[in-house]
């Protein structure tokens, strides 16, 4: 089984290579690693020039944002397993793609997820926020779970069936994509009790107070555009989740 792992960077060459090195340390054999880069002006793409076809796939070029940056990757994937490396981020060990596909082959799974650690930007032993996940349930998204992010792989077949991020929202197209796929659509998924990734704090939807606000309105928005009426305290359970995560 493939897995595309798809890595989106604009203007990050202080981490870049933390995250490349993260995805060529991996243990698993069959990986399709791929970079969409927004057109760097920082020395981000002199960096990636150096790993030359250890990267499967190097697109740069200007785009749309985050998540047309996205879909450019998906669309080039060729693997059976999407998942996402982010810039910032690195895999907690050199297992954690080995269990992803240990999953999906156990499982006959549609997508699988697994626990996430915040790590400090300077120092990613420094742990500042624990995402355990749990076993799944459906009903828990109307209590304001989600799994997280950049632990969730799914099936290549499952983006051309049900669709790709929607670039209209900004900060939450995450959020309304896992939320589509598993609750509206009922793809199955299976959870790994394994740490899978390390993500360094600074996320967009979370840098201000502003940006908070308008990320909890797109979580709702996210409800509304699939036709779903989630009860009024989901909005407002959903941050508060991550009070847990610090403790």
């Amino acid at each position: 089984m493939k897995v595309s792992i798809i890595t989106i960077v604009y203007n990050n060459r202080e981490t870049i290579a933390d995250a490349v090195a993260s995805v060529l340390e991996q243990t698993y054999p069959d990986i399709e690693y791929i970079v969409v880069d927004g057109l760097s002006t920082d020395g981000t793409i002199e960096i990636l020039n150096q790993y030359g076809d250890k990267i499967s796939r190097f697109v740069s070029e200007k785009d749309g944002g985050l998540y047309d940056a996205i879909n450019k990757g998906i669309k080039l994937a060729t693997g059976d397993v999407i998942g996402f490396l982010h810039s910032d981020d690195i895999f907690y060990s050199p297992n954690s793609i080995a269990l992803v596909a240990e999953a999906f082959e156990a499982k006959n799974t549609d997508s699988v997820y697994g626990d996430l650690l915040y790590v400090q930007r300077a120092n990613t032993e420094k742990v500042v926020r624990n995402w355990v996940s749990g076993d799944y349930n459906r009903q828990s998204f109307l209590y304001g779970w989600m799994p997280p992010h950049p632990t969730f792989y799914v099936k290549r077949e499952v983006y051309q069936r049900l669709g790709l991020y929607n670039t209209e929202f900004k900060s939450a197209a995450d959020y309304e994509l896992m939320l589509r796929y598993l609750y509206k659509h009922q793809i199955t998924t299976t959870y790994i009790p394994e740490k899978l990734v390390k993500m360094r704090v600074g996320g967009k939807s979370n840098v201000t107070l502003k940006n908070r606000m308008r990320a909890n309105q797109e979580d709702y928005n996210a409800w509304r555009i699939n036709g779903l009426n989630p009860p009024f305290y989901t909005r407002f359970l959903k941050p508060l989740r991550k009070l847990v995560q610090f403790i």
